[in-house]
């Protein structure tokens, strides 16, 4: 993982790019990340919501 960074891309969004960034980053397929989130989101009682927004801040859009 030497040389890779972590950034939102411009073309493959569904809503701030955050989830595919994370599966570009990690070499994982999108939706599964996507899917993986909304589980984790609904069983922590919402609590990624504001991880999501908190990450949208934080990793710098593709250039």
């Amino acid at each position: 993982m030497e040389g890779k960074k972590l950034t939102r891309p411009q073309n493959n969004k569904m809503l701030a790019g955050v989830c595919a960034g994370i599966a570009n980053y990690f070499g994982l397929d999108p939706t599964l990340i996507r899917v993986a989130y909304a589980l984790l989101t609904v069983f922590t009682a919402f609590a990624g919501v504001i991880v999501y927004l908190l990450l949208w801040i934080i990793i710098p859009e593709d250039k």
